[in-house]
């Protein structure tokens, strides 16, 4: 790929708005070691979170996305969906953040957002809007996993 080929993929990338998503849901997170405690419902008040869910549900998000993108490039079948995902709340869930829990999600979080960047660049264009049968495009999935949604349930928190 020519250089200047190359870095209109890394600028026009769509999964770079999966990159920004975690960043911004990092900067929410910065926020969450003065939890209280109590659940926060969803704003349509169907569900609930915690400080330690939105983390567990951000990387399960983007690991169950990945292994689809993976899937879909391969030519192969994605993984049937068994997640219970937000509707179930986990012992592990109502654990205060702590620092180091913060640091650890921000190199998982980061780490997977920066596998996104870096598979859609190797892919190419032609591959972003290339059609995938009865699955979303390439470029639909990252739009899709390009929002802070479950952060913003939980929001800053200040003490």
């Amino acid at each position: 790929m020519a250089e200047t080929e190359n870095a209109a993929v890394m600028t026009d990338n769509p999964a770079q708005g999966i990159a920004d998503a975690v960043e911004q849901t990092l900067a929410l997170a910065s926020t969450w070691t003065v939890w209280d405690g109590e659940f926060v419902p969803t704003e349509d008040r169907e569900r609930v979170y915690t400080p330690n869910k939105v983390l567990r549900r951000q990387a399960d998000h983007l690991i169950d996305h990945l292994a689809e993108v993976e899937a879909l490039l391969d030519g192969a079948a994605t993984e049937p969906d068994h997640w219970h995902a937000s509707a179930v709340t986990l012992a592990s869930d109502l654990a205060p953040v702590t620092g180091e829990d913060l640091n650890e999600a921000g190199q998982r979080l980061r780490r997977l957002a920066r596998l996104f960047v870096l598979r859609y660049a190797a892919a190419g264009p032609r591959a972003w809007d290339a059609p995938r049968g009865d699955n979303w495009t390439l470029r639909a999935i990252a739009e899709h996993l390009s929002s802070s949604w479950y952060a913003e349930q939980v929001g800053e928190l200040r003490s």
